[in-house]
């Protein structure tokens, strides 16, 4: 089973999406299509954990929110992912964490989608690694800005066309389905994004916000139909749950590997690290989770910010 890219979105961008596709075959993934064409099953968040709460009875079901420089992404943890829902228990909030998880939707009726997170990982993290995610998200939201700007001046909108402008397949093919679905975007809107998310990276604004006056998400989701919606989720296959595991250790180990042969007494920068990993067929969004699970291993850490050195 191929393991989905993790696609780095700010959740004013996510939380806008009310397209989804849905897998024909049993066990074939779902997408959420966001305006700008991210067609996304799994998501790479980095924030600011600010609440998290029981929303069963039981205390199966955990419902959290993560702040970021645009909006609020919703989480539900439950008893299939029991580990990462301790762990988001455990945090005392406010606290920046990095999350890998994917897409889940919920539809009261229709013509109506709200959007949430169903967490994979997480794992608290430093200011730096929110402030570099905040750039990497903007850089990657102006990728697709451009794309969209692009597609919506052929006459032709078709995915060919714009993966031959140098995209990559899954988001000339987001985009086609975005326009088809959401008519004209207002690429203004979405620079607006990447402008006030900027503004978190100037002196005086890196500190956690006051939870009393903490933004609240723009969708209220119905508790009891959520709690059912979540019992009624098929188990994911452990076969194949199984064997991604084994594929990433092996990419942990290819990285770790790399990084032992280009640190010096140092260290070796992030940058650098990246590209050799690159160099060596791996795609930059697990290269980042493989860095995030070897930190959290104690394998690898930061001296200093954007540079990696083995333990």
């Amino acid at each position: 089973m191929k393991r989905e890219n993790a696609w780095r979105i700010f959740a004013g961008e996510y939380n806008d999406s009310t397209v989804e596709i849905k897998g024909q075959e049993e066990m074939a993934p779902s997408y959420v299509v966001t305006p700008l064409g991210a067609k996304v099953n799994r998501l790479f968040i980095v924030g600011v954990l600010t609440d998290v709460e029981n929303v069963s009875e039981a205390g199966e079901l955990v419902r959290a929110h993560i702040s970021d420089p645009t909006g609020v992404f919703t989480l539900y943890s439950g008893q299939y992912q029991q580990d990462v829902t301790n762990t988001l228990s455990e945090i005392e909030v406010p606290a920046f964490v990095a999350v890998v998880g994917k897409v889940r939707t919920y539809t009261p009726e229709e013509g109506a989608m709200f959007v949430s997170v169903r967490p994979e990982n997480i794992l608290e993290v430093s200011a730096e690694t929110r402030d570099r995610w905040i750039i990497d998200t903007c850089k990657n939201t102006k990728d697709r800005i451009e794309a969209v700007f692009e597609a919506m001046k052929m006459d032709d909108k078709n995915s060919f066309e714009i993966h031959k402008l140098g995209y990559s397949k899954e988001l000339s093919e987001g985009i086609v389905i975005a326009l088809d679905n959401y008519g004209k975007v207002d690429l203004n809107k979405y620079v607006e994004l990447i402008q006030e998310s900027l503004q978190y990276l100037v002196p005086g604004k890196e500190k956690l916000p006051d939870l009393d006056h903490k933004e609240k998400p723009k969708q209220e989701i119905v508790e009891e139909e959520i709690v059912e919606k979540k019992e009624d989720d098929k188990v994911e296959d452990k076969k194949a749950e199984e064997e991604d595991s084994k594929k990433f250790a092996e990419i942990e180990d290819k990285v770790l590997d790399i990084i032992k042969k280009t640190e010096g007494e140092e260290g070796a920068s992030w940058d650098k690290i990246t590209e050799k990993c690159e160099k060596a067929k791996l795609e930059k969004d697990t290269i980042e989770e493989a860095l995030m699970s070897l930190m959290d291993k104690g394998l690898i850490y930061e001296p200093v910010l954007g540079t990696i050195k083995t333990t």
